[in-house]
């Protein structure tokens, strides 16, 4: 058990320190690491946990604690949490005087012009692989494609979307 909370801290003290742009663009790796790498569970039930997570008030990175509970109970829960915030939270505080202290530097606007289109890509990424996971007939397709083009165009809130989809869910058409 021990072995397997340390590899969870070590986890989610990794992500947790290259998720620029927010937590969802670390999904992809943290999927790759749970499912492939360490085998804690399979795919769809890393999809069913994200779900849960983001159905949850809170952070979205509440799934490291789930993850973290599904794995090692309760002390995997507080491991995996510690980890996914403690140090994001550390390096925030430690540089954030130095980040306001350059503020009117060339070279800041030029670094957070260059990580926009970053964070854009590794959030499309994220949601790119949830979809492919989580799309797994015809059904949870046509929910994914008709869920991103009606965010696409319009303003609706996504709450609609999800209630709609777990209607269909309920009324067994997914």
């Amino acid at each position: 058990m021990n072995a397997t909370l340390a590899a969870l801290g070590a986890l989610f003290s990794q992500l947790s320190l290259v998720a620029v742009g927010g937590g969802n663009t670390i999904l992809p790796e943290m999927q790759r690491q749970v499912v492939d790498v360490h085998h804690w569970m399979g795919a769809r039930a890393f999809a069913a946990l994200f779900a849960l997570a983001q159905a949850s008030p809170g952070p979205n990175m509440l799934i490291s604690t789930l993850i973290g509970w599904r794995v090692a109970g309760a002390w995997g829960a507080a491991v995996a949490t510690v980890g996914m915030f403690g140090p994001p939270a550390i390096l925030t505080f430690c540089t954030s005087r130095v980040w306001e202290r350059f503020r009117d530097r060339p070279w800041r606007r030029r670094v957070q012009a260059g990580l926009m289109p970053l964070t854009a890509g590794l959030v499309m990424a994220a949601a790119m692989r949830l979809a492919l996971t989580s799309a797994h007939g015809l059904g949870p397709a046509a929910i994914v494609a008709a869920t991103a083009a009606t965010l696409l165009v319009t303003r609706l809130n996504p709450l609609v979307l999800l209630a709609v989809a777990a209607a269909l869910g309920a009324l067994g058409a997914v």
